[in-house]
């Protein structure tokens, strides 16, 4: 370890406890915000992740913290209002993940009325109490800036707020978090039986290697897998049947230069987002479609990618093609089952099963939206509570407690930047913005004591940094080219092939020097 990198102790750290009060079956978002809370409740937590953490539905989102303005038209509205409310609660607790976004919202014929969409609006700003964020405006989008990008820009327009997150980060920073405050977590794990009785039993693999351990509560998180799970781990069918869905995106060049983005509505009335995304480039999507086979096989179907290109080619000057895709990526959402025939009108909102059997306490996690893990998690541990003898604490804290490296205030982002250049000088400003998204002011971990580059070890481009990546590595479960080019960061849009190879090798190199 480099003499300026700190020793902040890690996962490799903890010591497993003979039982556990808490045991969780996947590492997305649900999984790890239920371990962050019941980890800083005091129970004894292990959470267990087949793959890295947020390597299935949780890195594969449109990237919004939104209430989801089309599930009105769906009369969600309890939903709607606890994601709206749960928009400003992230902002202030993760505050370089979670970020401001205005919206443009065209007007078009045959389309979704103006009256309509304004009363949606209205409903939409004043549904759950709104402090950080503009109310919604109208746009001339004739005259306004906003509609040059657009090709025969409507008249009229609308501009309303939601925000932007970094999907996976916010899934990593719930699970250092946890084990901070004590949890177990265990990537690359599986566990391959569940055995039932006054504690739960958990057969586990890892690495070719078995191990046991045990657990008074069980909770099945496992996302797009929570069917097979409960089939042929835990033995418990659901009650419930859960419906499978895809959903994919593009990454094109930027389609536009300012810092706004567009939900475009689709001939077939599905809604469509055109984002800023990592300052180069335009993230579209995305797509509902009924999905079955392997959660881990899904990808980007060559319809997917034609229909998003479509549907942004007859809003943009800019043609969308095919050709211009730079990235694509798609993911399964688990829903609960409610019976409607589109994808896109099955319900966003979360269900929770708790079976009824004797012996140890089981719950399944089914559906959920990024925006409310946090109330899932905070519903999950109610739901738990009131199972006799649990002793789980009845407070929720999560609302109030900064997310490791979240601790300025909310909307402060760019105030942090000229402190950052001042203590490390070396840096340009853009890598030094990079770093704050990223982790915050988590960013002192990776720096430390650093005067000049050449301190941060080797360079794999866009400066990611073998500092860097020993941190990600030793702190926060990265093991593979991907977790660290994917998940924790966003440069795989941005190294070569040799760049990623040289990165392969490092970290081959790191883990073999760890065995």
């Amino acid at each position: 370890m480099p003499p300026f990198m700190p020793d902040i102790g890690g996962p490799a750290r903890q010591a497993a406890p003979a039982l556990f009060d808490l045991a969780i079956i996947g590492g997305g978002i649900n999984g790890a915000g239920i371990a962050r809370d019941a980890a800083g409740r005091g129970l004894k937590v292990l959470l267990v992740e087949q793959g890295d953490l947020a390597s299935g539905t949780s890195s594969a989102s449109s990237k919004l913290i939104h209430g989801g303005l089309r599930y009105l038209e769906q009369g969600e509205f309890r939903l709607v209002r606890e994601a709206l409310a749960e928009r400003e609660v992230l902002m202030a607790i993760a505050p370089h993940l979670v970020r401001p976004m205005r919206f443009v919202l065209p007007v078009r014929a045959g389309m979704r009325p103006a009256p309509l969409l304004r009363a949606g609006l209205f409903i939409y700003d004043h549904l759950a109490q709104r402090r950080l964020l503009p109310k919604t405006r109208t746009l001339r989008l004739r005259s306004d800036p906003l509609g040059a990008p657009l090709a025969d820009a409507p008249r009229i327009g609308f501009e309303y707020s939601d925000c932007w997150v970094d999907d996976a980060r916010l899934v990593v920073a719930n699970a250092v978090d946890a084990a901070e405050r004590g949890a177990m977590i265990r990537t690359r794990t599986r566990c391959i039986e569940a055995e039932r009785g006054d504690t739960w039993r958990l057969v586990l693999m890892s690495r070719g290697r078995r191990d046991v351990a045990q657990a008074r509560m069980l909770v099945n998180a496992a996302g797009p897998w929570v069917g097979a799970v409960a089939d042929a781990v835990v033995k418990v069918p659901l009650s419930g049947r859960v419906r499978l869905d895809r959903g994919s995106h593009i990454v094109v060049p930027r389609l536009f230069a300012h810092d706004r983005a567009y939900i475009l509505q689709a001939d077939d009335r599905r809604v469509v987002f055109a984002l800023p995304y990592e300052d180069d480039f335009t993230l579209i999507g995305t797509t509902d479609a009924a999905f079955a086979g392997d959660p881990a096989a899904v990808a980007a179907t060559a319809e997917d990618v034609a229909y998003l290109c479509g549907v942004a080619g007859d809003y943009f000057r800019q043609p969308v093609t095919p050709a211009d895709v730079v990235w694509s990526y798609a993911g399964v959402r688990a829903l609960h089952d409610d019976g409607d025939a589109r994808a896109q009108d099955v319900s966003r909102d979360y269900h929770l099963e708790r079976d009824g059997a004797a012996g140890a306490p089981l719950l399944t996690v089914i559906g959920g939206k990024i925006t409310t893990y946090r109330k899932l998690a905070e519903a999950v541990l109610d739901k738990l509570a009131h199972d006799p003898g649990s002793g789980i604490p009845a407070a929720p804290w999560t609302a109030t407690a900064p997310l490791p490296g979240g601790d300025f205030p909310a909307g402060s982002l760019e105030r942090q930047l000229p402190r950052a250049l001042e203590r490390w000088p070396f840096l340009t400003a853009a890598f030094a913005r990079r770093l704050l998204q990223t982790y915050g002011r988590r960013m002192e971990f990776i720096l430390g004591e650093a005067t000049a580059m050449s301190h941060l070890g080797e360079c794999f481009g866009a400066d990611l940094t073998a500092a860097e990546v020993r941190y990600l590595m030793r702190h926060e479960w990265a093991e593979t080219e991907d977790d660290v080019l994917w998940r924790r960061t966003k440069l795989g849009l941005r190294l070569s092939l040799a760049e990623r190879q040289a990165l392969g090798r490092f970290m081959a190199a790191e883990i073999g020097q760890a065995d």
